[in-house]
């Protein structure tokens, strides 16, 4: 088989979609040293992400989120003579393959339109159905994303794949001079609670400055909240809160953290509060999870698929939920180690080699229908 597998995404913004395209390439390249694999990339590119001699890149002028992306790109992949197209970006272009997979990691954008600027939500909310009937197979990370797409797009269920995620093996509990020394270079205390991932509305952040701030007024010798991450589409209105509850000298934000360092990061960190209103899958949690890190997550979308019984589950409309399981978290070393043991286990679970399985029985699948 000739197999495209869409990357454009890392020329232009880091993230989960490009971390899990980087995990399934380099996983496939062990799997499959058979059949051949275009890596389509920018041209302006610089980084080629050719993983094993059967790898070539295949460059495009095509920007990823263009008005007129579909058509561009479809025209440009017709010399490739691909069989199979795969998007991890969830909007295939028009044509360009016989084959097309999409992987649609979660549709926030439909349960919370308001979470996105104008131009994104035009993006994707405006293509995804459209995106679903072209496609000849879907993958999803995990049954939740599954169950949205059959009920709130009518996506017949056995066009859809559920393959979790899995965790760099580089997330691990890590050693104490390795925590201390990270601490020395972002300026980090002995003590925190953790947040990483973009700032923007479906993190629901301002639940999290609420609870907190709950709790800073009953303990005023609570250690301090760290927010890891970038700024995503409207974040202001996060900042602006911290400032009203006069949080600016209790929070540490560390904008663009860097990857290697983030092991250290979680290793060092009392707990990890994901409260968000939605995720697809959650890696940040198993993150936390495999350096032995209790997670404190909201019961909503995947999230409790992921942890299972390795962390606490939240109302993310509840402040004071939120307020209550961290403070059980700080006040309980019990709870504490046993959720770090439960939630390495947890993790040990989830690995890329399985997702990239999952995937490349999807493209034979595709190819005998």
């Amino acid at each position: 088989m000739r197999i495209g597998i869409d990357v454009r995404l890392n020329y232009y913004r880091p993230g989960g979609t490009v971390e899990y395209a980087r995990q399934l390439l380099g996983e496939l390249a062990a799997l499959d040293p058979t059949n051949e694999y275009f890596v389509v990339q920018h041209i302006r590119d610089r980084e080629s992400l050719l993983p094993a001699p059967n790898f070539a890149r295949a460059n495009t002028l095509t920007p990823s989120h263009h008005r007129l992306e579909r058509w561009l790109l479809g025209a440009e992949l017709r010399r490739f003579r691909l069989d199979i197209m795969h998007y991890p970006d969830s909007i295939p272009a028009q044509g360009g393959a016989r084959h097309r997979v999409i992987t649609i990691h979660d549709l926030h954008y439909l349960h919370f339109p308001q979470f996105m600027t104008e131009s994104s939500r035009r993006y994707y909310a405006g293509q995804i159905r459209w995106a679903t009937c072209q496609a000849d197979h879907i993958l999803v990370p995990s049954e939740a994303t599954r169950r949205d797409l059959v009920t709130l797009l009518g996506t017949p269920e056995d066009k859809v794949t559920v393959h979790m995620l899995g965790v760099n093996a580089r997330f691990r509990p890590s050693a104490p001079a390795d925590i201390a020394a990270c601490r020395d270079r972002h300026d980090l205390p002995s003590s925190y609670v953790l947040f990483v991932g973009t700032y923007e509305p479906r993190k629901n952040i301002p639940a999290l400055l609420r609870a907190y701030d709950l709790l800073r007024r009953a303990q005023p010798d609570l250690p301090p909240l760290v927010l890891a991450g970038r700024r995503g589409w409207l974040f202001e209105d996060i900042f602006r809160l911290a400032h009203d509850l006069a949080l600016d000298d209790y929070l540490l934000w560390r904008e663009n953290f860097p990857a290697e360092d983030l092991p250290a990061l979680y290793s060092g960190a009392i707990a990890l509060a994901l409260p968000s209103f939605y995720e697809g899958f959650g890696l940040t949690a198993l993150e936390a999870m495999a350096c032995g890190t209790p997670p404190v997550v909201s019961d909503r979308s995947s999230l409790p698929e992921v942890v299972g019984e390795a962390g606490l589950l939240v109302n993310p409309d509840d402040p004071e939920s939120l307020a209550d399981a961290l403070r059980r978290l700080l006040e309980d070393s019990a709870l504490r180690e046993q959720l770090h043991l439960a939630g390495l286990a947890r993790a040990r679970e989830f690995t890329w080699r399985r997702t990239a399985e999952i995937v490349r029985s999807v493209y034979d699948r595709v190819m005998s229908s």
